[in-house]
C-alpha cells in the first residue's frame, strides 16, 4: 500500500526529530501537492549550516553525531560534539572553551540537566573570577 505524501513528510519528520534534526520548512511542495501529479513532492526547506552539518553526520552514521551534547565518561564533564577526528570524539564545553579529544567509547548521551548543569556550574565560576 502507497502511503500519501502527508505521511511520508511526518514519519521523515519523526525519523529526523529522533536523531535531533529539526528542518523547520520540511512539508509537502504546495505546487506539486495541489496538481494532479500522483506523487507529490516533498521540500525539505533551508536550514542553518549547524542543522546541515548535523543532518551530515547522521547520515554518515556517526556516533554521538555532530551537534550533539556528550558525557566523557572517564570525567564527568560535558560537551556539545564538534567533530569526529584520528578516531576520536571532538568535545567542547558547553559554555564554550577548549576542545578536548575522547573515545567514541568513553562517551555516553548527556541530557538536558546535565547540559543545564554543565552551563549552571560554567557561569558560577565565571561570577568568581576577579
Amino acid at each position: 500500500m502507497l502511503r500519501s505524501t502527508e505521511e511520508v513528510v511526518a514519519t521523515l519528520r519523526e525519523a529526523l526529530t529522533d536523531v535531533g534534526v529539526v528542518l523547520p520548512s520540511l512539508c509537502v511542495d504546495p505546487v506539486t501537492g495541489a496538481s494532479d501529479e500522483k506523487f507529490a513532492l516533498v521540500t525539505l526547506g533551508r536550514c542553518n549550516i549547524r542543522t546541515a552539518e548535523k543532518l551530515a553526520s547522521v547520515l554518515r552514521g556517526e556516533r554521538p553525531p555532530i551537534g550533539a551534547h556528550a558525557v566523557d565518561v572517564r570525567d564527568g564533564r560535558v560537551g556539545e560534539v564538534m567533530g569526529h577526528v584520528g578516531g576520536n570524539v571532538q568535545l567542547r564545553p558547553v559554555a564554550g572553551g577548549r576542545e578536548w579529544d575522547c573515545p567514541p567509547e568513553s562517551t555516553g548521551p548527556a541530557g538536558q540537566e546535565e547540559v543545564l548543569r554543565a552551563r549552571v556550574r560554567e557561569r558560577n565560576r565565571e561570577a568568581r573570577l576577579p
